[in-house]
């Protein structure tokens, strides 16, 4: 596998924070221009003018069965789009003029976060300039988000080919915001053949005029929800410009940001352990290192969060507040999340996040962290899963560059 240049923290973080929504710009009833082959009848006027507002709404575990057409049914609702994201196997990938970019050692493969489509329903969230890639998806080809074909060095005319032997042509690249930050978008007829087969969220406009903040939206769907649930019983809605992308799990860091800060590493999943990991020994020799950080002992993570990992830890002991590290549970673990090889991978996998203090923070349980520990690691750049929608009172992990 060709290597991947490291980028500098602060510049993607940069791009996450100063992200800033494009969906839901105002359509102006124009005609698709054609692009990439399909069929021309597709090309026809998508959505009316004066769109309103778009909102995102997702549940922890994706959308339960049902529950999109029943959201789309609401009589309050104009338009909406379900998208379904998750974890497909790039085995090949090769450039417009042929060259081969990636070529991962088997038995492994690159984990690509890839979503899929219903084109022409997705199509109406886009701005009109960019509905012209509704012919192509519908065609079998595959749009990247803005940061996958930097890290890849790809654009249109690219071919990846997946596990099964399935080969996607590039017709596009889109801002990641577009895109939910995804990889890869494709149709929901490509991304089943590739192994995208669970709605992850839905994108909505309610009629025009009937103003709505996300709390009110909130309270308006979680009764469509299956009673039968349990703790994910939840829907987390959010409003143009309350996240700066509209996906699944919008609190942490994507996956392609991810790789571009912590690296990006071929894997395959584990035959001996279902629901981990087997990734390739020379990514994990060349990112993992086990360290010595106050407070924690002997750590085993990414070698690019060690010192973040250590200011953070040195600061609760500068405050004297050393005390609130009870006990350490683990950072690199090459897993899927939750140990189900359904769900998307664990952020743990990148040896970027790191449990602490589990008795009384168990997932899914009232946290019960002390608010200074949550505080100061907040400050030094750190997430806490106890802000969760389902809670995850052990948890921090990566979010941003710490204070300079």
């Amino acid at each position: 596998m060709r290597k991947i240049p490291r980028v500098i923290a602060g510049l993607v973080v940069g791009l996450v924070l100063g992200a800033t929504m494009t969906l839901a710009v105002q359509s102006n009833g124009e005609q698709l221009r054609e692009l990439g082959g399909g069929d021309p009848s597709s090309a026809t006027p998508l959505g009316d003018a004066e769109s309103p507002a778009t909102f995102l709404a997702w549940v922890p575990g994706g959308l339960p069965a049902g529950f999109s057409r029943a959201v789309a049914d609401l009589p309050w609702i104009d338009r909406s789009t379900a998208v379904a994201e998750d974890n497909v196997w790039m085995t090949r990938s090769w450039s417009s003029d042929g060259a081969i970019v990636d070529h991962p050692t088997r038995p492994y493969a690159i984990p690509i976060d890839a979503a899929a489509v219903t084109p022409r329903s997705f199509g109406a969230f886009l701005p009109p300039p960019d509905r012209a890639i509704v012919a192509a998806l519908a065609d079998g080809q595959g749009v990247l988000g803005a940061t996958s074909a930097a890290l890849r060095g790809l654009g249109p005319g690219a071919e990846l080919v997946f596990r099964g032997g399935t080969r996607v042509r590039i017709v596009e690249v889109l801002p990641d915001e577009l895109v939910g930050a995804a990889e890869l978008l494709v149709s929901k007829t490509t991304g089943a053949t590739i192994g995208i087969h669970r709605q992850r969220y839905l994108l909505l406009q309610p009629h025009d005029g009937e103003p709505l903040a996300s709390t009110e939206l909130r309270r308006r769907l979680r009764p469509l929800l299956p009673a039968d649930l349990g703790i994910y019983r939840r829907v987390k809605v959010r409003a143009p410009g309350e996240t700066p992308f509209f996906r699944s799990g919008d609190a942490v860091l994507p996956p392609v940001m991810l790789k571009t800060l912590f690296g990006e590493f071929a894997a395959r999943p584990s035959p001996e352990r279902p629901g981990y990991l087997d990734i390739d020994p020379v990514w994990v020799r060349a990112n993992v290192v086990t360290a010595t950080v106050p407070l924690l002992g002997r750590v085993t993570c990414n070698r690019a969060l060690i010192p973040q990992l250590r200011d953070a830890m040195s600061a609760l002991e500068r405050r004297g507040l050393g005390g609130l590290i009870e006990s350490y549970a683990g950072c690199f673990a090459p897993k899927f999340v939750n140990r189900d090889p359904t769900a998307m991978l664990s952020h743990h996998a990148w040896g970027m996040a790191f449990d602490c203090n589990f008795p009384g923070n168990a997932y899914g349980e009232p946290p019960h962290q002390d608010p200074r520990l949550v505080r100061t690691m907040e400050r030094w750049g750190f997430i806490w899963g106890g802000s969760f929608i389902v809670p995850d009172g052990n948890h921090f992990e990566y979010r941003r560059a710490p204070p300079t």
